[in-house]
């Protein structure tokens, strides 16, 4: 047994590499990155050859997991919560044609959107979709989980969901590690039309699927994930869900006085919340995210007994939890500090000096002045801070990919000139289709793909689009001589705003690619060939 200092994120993929993972599929999104990170440099993960290459999109990810599935290896899949609505279809499905190897859906949320556009629960998917939940509660379980939810897939016959949010992925703890197991030996299913979801079939799986649901809801009963604490005082009983557990017990250090449920696993541990029901008078949730169980319960029982929570106002309704919102729900005096000096007050994000985006929006600032505001339309990258000062070029952001055919719809309205503005990565994740639907109907738009050769907002990942943005347009239909590369650069300024000029009163289709490399990975390219020179001098 080995002790390692180690993310939420780092723990699950130990985890999932001493699990006996054969492959991990993912897309970058902040709170989930570093999972796939860890692996990619984790010495076993090389030793085994463990897949760890980056996906174009989180549902070829979540499908090629489940393919991987199909041939009794165990995998991996990792993404945002946001992430969780591109495979949603392969998810929502993979619950029907269930497993054969087994298969882990790993979703980190982020409540409070420190780097999102919503804070859904994920949770809500794997209800659902009918499928086991596990939600850690400290680094050490996240590994746990992660190393036994092969296991339990495989014994369930269905995919599982883990499901973290940001405090836990981002926060680092003592981790207690152990041998990683064999990897499983492939096979292929026993009933070869299992993944066969042909509408005669899909209906028998779909009635095994709720056939199965008594032993998801015997298995919660059963995990040591879920636990029951007796407390003296029955005047209140507590559910804490996941990381909810560590806001409760830094309130009560020592020993809560209430009677609590520490809820780890689900479905609903029916038993275990019936138990703490009979014996206090209401019951506070404390979960992060939605109100998913607090709704559940409020018509769960059948007494009337009262429910507290999100919903009712004792706990904020949105944002993340922390222990002095637990404080304040039970009464507990909250000592405040001093208030932070102005010179630590946090600074809105903005683009790296030296970013190509500034050339960017600086040429197209200058060419779409006469048309007046309202004509831009963005992405989820790191020109989406081109929203803010001193650029304040773009009116939209919306999801992967949506800058593409935002415009189009625009344009069909009748508005022009229509622009989109679109990341290399984002384009090949979910640019392309957009792209096609504008070329099929000749659609008057203007698409920058901005190029910075990688996946540069989460981290500078390897882009799936690198030297592959030209063929691509060509393939779907791009006329080649409204397809332009320039390199995104102060020399280049009065080329790029002459040839944004000249394309945007184009009336078709027209793809500029502003291309430089991105300067934070242009930094680390540099001294990693710096320190081989020096190895090799």
């Amino acid at each position: 047994m080995t002790k390692k200092l180690l993310l939420g994120a780092e723990a699950i993929g130990q985890g999932a590499i001493d699990g006996g993972m054969s492959g991990v599929y993912a897309y970058p999104g902040t709170p989930s990155t570093e999972i796939t990170e860890y692996v990619q440099e984790n010495t076993v993960a090389k030793e085994r050859n463990i897949h760890r290459e980056w996906s174009a999109n989180e549902k070829t990810a979540m499908e090629a997991g489940l393919g991987m599935s199909y041939a009794g290896k165990r995998a991996m899949v990792c993404m945002k919560h946001v992430g969780l609505n591109v495979a949603a279809d392969a998810f929502v499905n993979s619950a029907i044609t269930g497993v054969n190897g087994g298969l882990i859906v790993t979703v980190a949320d982020d409540p409070s959107m420190h780097s999102s556009q919503n804070e859904q629960d994920s949770r809500f998917y794997g209800k659902f979709s009918m499928l086991p939940i596990l939600e850690p509660s400290n680094q050490q379980e996240a590994y746990e989980m992660a190393r036994t939810g092969f296991e339990l897939s495989e014994k369930l016959g269905v995919p599982v969901l883990l499901r973290i949010t940001t405090r836990l992925a981002h926060s680092r703890a003592g981790v207690e590690t152990v041998e990683p197991m064999p990897e499983n030996t492939g096979s292929l299913p026993k009933d070869p039309r299992q993944f066969v979801l042909l509408p005669a079939i899909a209906r028998k799986r779909y009635a095994g699927l709720l056939e199965k649901q008594d032993s998801f809801r015997e298995s919660a009963e059963k995990a040591s994930f879920n636990q029951y604490f007796d407390g003296e005082d029955k005047s209140l009983g507590i559910i804490c869900c996941g990381i909810t557990y560590n806001y409760l017990k830094e309130n009560y250090p020592e020993e809560c006085p209430y009677p609590h449920v520490k809820l780890s696993q689900y479905p609903l541990p029916e038993d275990m919340l019936k138990k703490l029901e009979e014996q206090v008078d209401e019951i506070l949730v404390l979960e992060e995210g939605y109100p998913l169980v607090e709704e559940m319960l409020s018509g769960f029982f059948c007494r009337g007994r009262r429910i507290l929570g999100r919903l009712d106002g004792t706990l904020p309704r949105m944002g993340e939890l922390n222990p002095d919102h637990v404080a304040n729900a039970l009464g507990i005096k909250v000592k405040k500090g001093e208030k932070a000096p102005e010179v630590i007050a946090n600074r809105p994000p903005a683009l790296c000096k030296g970013c190509s985006h500034h050339d960017t929006y600086k040429a197209l600032n200058l060419v779409m002045e006469p048309f007046g505001d309202g004509h831009v339309f963005s992405d989820i990258g790191c020109y989406t801070l081109g929203a803010l000062p001193p650029y304040s070029s773009i009116n939209s952001c919306v999801d992967m990919g949506a800058s593409i055919t935002m415009a189009k719809g625009a344009a069909d309205a009748g508005l022009f000139p229509s622009v989109a503005v679109i990341g290399d990565s984002t384009f090949t994740h979910s640019g392309m289709t957009g792209l096609l639907d504008a070329v099929n109907e000749k659609t008057p738009i203007t698409v920058l793909i901005c190029d910075n050769e990688s996946v540069s907002m989460t981290g500078g990942q390897d882009s799936a689009a690198l030297g592959k943005i030209e063929s691509i347009c060509l393939g779907l239909g791009v006329d080649p001589d409204h397809l332009h590369t320039i390199e995104a650069h102060p020399k280049n300024h009065d080329k790029l705003v002459e040839l944004l000029d000249r394309e945007v009163n184009y009336e078709g289709v027209s793809v500029i690619v502003p291309r430089r490399e991105c300067i934070q990975k242009a930094a680390r390219r540099i001294r990693a060939e710096k320190m081989k020179s020096e190895q090799n001098a």
